[in-house]
């Protein structure tokens, strides 16, 4: 099961009591108070672990709480702080608050953390209010309770390219045979119900990341189909590539299939709307008089609007060693081309 969307409640550590002491010893005369503070809760933290790639953890267990502080003790004994509660998403993943919606941090790097919710500090023991003329104080505090709250967490995957067109576009089978990703791969619509994420190398030293996500139907702006499910994958991807399908089966017009799916983009973000894109119209390999016809009719297109086209099969490998180096040079104009590990 994949999940990109959670719900999770956090609870900082409770603080400890501080504690009410006298200090009480044989031939000590005026011993005093001696009562320790309390220890202070622990925090939950968040952290980007690279090994995840789905909040499934957060869909069985929603709740999480950080252990509390100790408390204080005589002879001036402090209780011990609590643990902090370190919580492992996946890189790519956006925290909000459940209500309000307000953007707490973008966990986009390996390794980085994020404060979800802070400990309470532990109460003081009774040492603490003494005074020259208070000096022996029957007073400490409590701990205080932990701060709580819930959190959205939303996972927006970290791909240099993602594949975008209508379903049976050719799109899972373009991935598995770059890569050595395997997504589902059927002849009914909506067969990807997730996003595969697959490492393409261009060379000894070079790779780029690929994303396979899910088709996008006409009011995908709106929620039809995999709607967000689909849109929220590509606002991180730096260069889209936009699979056209050749096959006169489709009953659609591969061109005006562009302009629909380049509307619901633009309907759903300008700013996704306006990333660079590379089209490529697929399964070459069928033959034909009414295919010929399409081809031309997309060449054509791409020419009159200044387009970048690659004409590949998937089913067969031709063309894909061309479609790489292509996206390659794109990715390395713009410095966004990984070092291969």
């Amino acid at each position: 099961m994949f999940v990109d969307e959670i719900d999770i409640f956090v609870k900082g550590g409770d603080g400890g009591a501080g504690c009410i002491s006298f200090r009480r010893e044989k031939y000590v005369p005026y011993g005093g108070p001696d009562g320790g503070d309390g220890g202070n809760g622990g925090s939950v933290w968040l952290e980007a672990d690279p090994s995840l790639t789905t909040l499934l953890d957060y869909h069985y267990k929603r709740h999480y709480q950080a252990e509390r502080g100790q408390h204080g003790k005589g002879a001036n004994r402090h209780g011990a702080s609590g643990d902090d509660l370190v919580l492992r998403v996946p890189v790519g993943t956006v925290v909000t608050e459940r209500e309000g919606s307000a953007l707490l941090g973008d966990l986009a790097v390996p390794g980085q953390r994020l404060l979800a919710i802070e400990g309470s500090r532990g109460g003081r023991g009774n040492a603490r209010f003494a005074t020259s003329t208070n000096r022996a104080p029957r007073r400490a505090d409590l701990g205080q309770p932990g701060p709580e709250r819930w959190l959205h967490l939303e996972l927006k995957l970290l791909a240099d390219v993602g594949l975008i067109g209508f379903p049976n576009a050719g799109k899972s089978t373009l991935v598995s045979r770059l890569s050595a990703a395997t997504p589902k791969i059927a002849k009914y619509p909506f067969t990807t119900l997730a996003p595969t994420l697959g490492i393409v190398r261009v060379d000894s030293e070079r790779t780029f990341v690929i994303a396979d996500l899910p088709g996008l139907i006409p009011g995908a702006a709106q929620g039809k189909g995999l709607g967000h499910q689909f849109l929220r994958h590509t606002e991180r991807t730096r260069l889209l590539l936009h699979v056209l399908d050749l096959d006169p089966g489709t009953g659609r017009d591969p061109a005006q299939d562009f302009t629909v799916i380049n509307e619901e983009l633009a309907a759903y973000s300008g700013a996704l709307a306006a990333r660079p894109q590379l089209v490529v119209l697929n399964k070459a390999d069928l033959a034909g008089a009414e295919v010929e016809a399409r081809r031309r009719a997309v060449e054509a297109f791409c020419a009159a609007h200044g387009l970048p086209l690659l004409v590949v099969s998937a089913a067969t490998g031709a063309g894909l060693g061309e479609l790489v180096r292509g996206i390659a040079v794109r990715l390395e104009e713009s410095g966004w081309l990984r070092a291969a590990s």
